[in-house]
């Protein structure tokens, strides 16, 4: 039978299952599951009985020929279990579980503890409810299994892939508890402050009242940036899918940045060196999120090199047509266990001096996702007690923009 026709029949035999069980709200994987189960049970009754053929055809590498092809019409892992075995195994679940599972016990087929103990059990009510299995095939993964009992006593496992929504939800859990986190904590000295001031010993003294005035205005500012940085990066995400469509001169932002830094940041601005190709072409993208990786880049250099080193800012050609721009400071220098990390959201090396040099934790972390909007790549390397150097590779604009975003014969240098 016609693959698609197979795949239409056990998206209609989820719903009619529903239907029967007068259950509407049973979730998409449930009702998908029994749909296969009904499926599978009536196969051998409503199909048309082939003509006699010379020899028999060949099983189909996941068990029975006709049982099989219905189970590969389904994208996820579906096996059929029967007398404590594997009887038939669709692609995907070979692929998750090895080539190897149809006659093997079920229980060794999938290898994991609550799958075991589930298939153990005996036909219940208490079936339709899913199992998670955490570890399936990957420290990471997360599975959810539904399982279906058929009339002949054969059960239907059906594996859902659960991983990316429980990563999702968890850095959603993680971003919240951090962010509250480092907003609790400047408010929490700004209000320890104010009820200090309110009494009459402690805010008549100009000098005590001064100080405290400062370290309020300090903690404001602090959770300013904070605030700021996470608008920044939520509209950065919210435009991750479309693609900048202005061709950028980064050598003059380049030396645009410098200029600013190098009157802003006194004897540290004048460390800045600059190391520019200038034959190199425009790069596609937005002029303000590439200035915000400059400043960014540059100052945690600035911040994290040696008082008097030099920073150097390089614009050069890299590997295929992208141009490689790179910060290079010389500093302490970073430990290895800590690169891969370093553009998670709020994550410091070290916390308490990045506080105190008014870091907010998602510098790196808004210089990666713009890096990926511009269809970038990003990369760290760093030396203990030489330095550290972020290189972005960044692809140059498409000869049909203008440095305006307009379309243009040429709008390349």
């Amino acid at each position: 039978m016609d693959r698609i026709l197979l795949a239409v029949l056990i998206q209609l035999g989820g719903l009619i299952a529903g239907a029967l069980l007068g259950a509407p709200g049973l979730v998409l994987g449930a009702n998908l599951t029994v749909g296969i189960a009904m499926l599978v049970a009536l196969w051998p009754h409503e199909r048309p009985q082939p003509a006699p053929a010379p020899a028999p055809a060949p099983a189909a590498p996941g068990g029975d020929g006709s049982i099989g092809a219905i189970l590969d019409a389904v994208g996820d892992p579906v096996l059929l279990v029967g007398d404590g075995r594997v009887a038939a195994a669709n692609r995907a679940a070979r692929t998750l579980l090895g080539e190897h599972v149809v006659g093997e016990d079920a229980r060794i087929a999938i290898r994991h503890p609550a799958a075991a103990e589930r298939l153990l059990a005996q036909d219940a009510p208490g079936d339709a409810q899913p199992t998670e299995l955490v570890g399936l095939g990957g420290r990471d993964t997360r599975w959810e299994m539904q399982v279906a009992a058929l009339p002949d006593g054969r059960r239907l496992v059906h594996l859902v892939d659960r991983s990316a929504g429980h990563a999702a939800e968890k850095m959603r859990v993680d971003f919240v508890a951090n962010a509250s986190h480092e907003l609790r904590t400047p408010l929490s000295a700004i209000l320890g402050y104010v009820e200090t001031l309110d009494d009459e010993k402690a805010g008549g003294d100009v000098a005590v009242r001064k100080r405290f005035l400062k370290i309020m205005h300090d903690e404001a500012q602090r959770m300013q940036r904070l605030v700021d940085d996470l608008m920044s990066l939520s509209r950065i995400e919210a435009e991750k899918y479309r693609a900048p469509e202005t061709a950028i001169d980064m050598a003059g932002l380049i030396a645009e940045t410098h200029a600013v830094l190098r009157d802003q940041r006194g004897e540290r601005g004048r460390d800045i060196v600059t190391d520019i190709d200038e034959s190199l072409p425009f790069v596609a993208g937005d002029r303000a999120q590439l200035s915000q990786v400059l400043h960014n880049l540059i100052n945690n250099a600035m911040k994290y090199g040696r008082p008097g080193t030099p920073i150097t800012v390089s614009l050069s050609r890299g590997p295929g047509s992208m141009i490689r721009l790179s910060v290079e400071d010389e500093g302490e220098g970073i430990a290895p266990e800590h690169l891969p990390r370093l553009t998670e959201r709020f994550y410091r090396v070290d916390s308490s001096r990045s506080r105190a040099l008014g870091g907010t934790g998602l510098g790196l972390a808004i210089v990666k996702h713009i890096i990926e909007r511009h269809r970038g790549r990003l990369d760290i390397q760093s030396t203990m007690g030489k330095g550290t150097t972020v290189t972005a590779l960044l692809p140059p604009a498409p000869l049909r923009l203008s440095s305006n975003g307009n379309s243009a014969v040429t709008g390349t240098v």
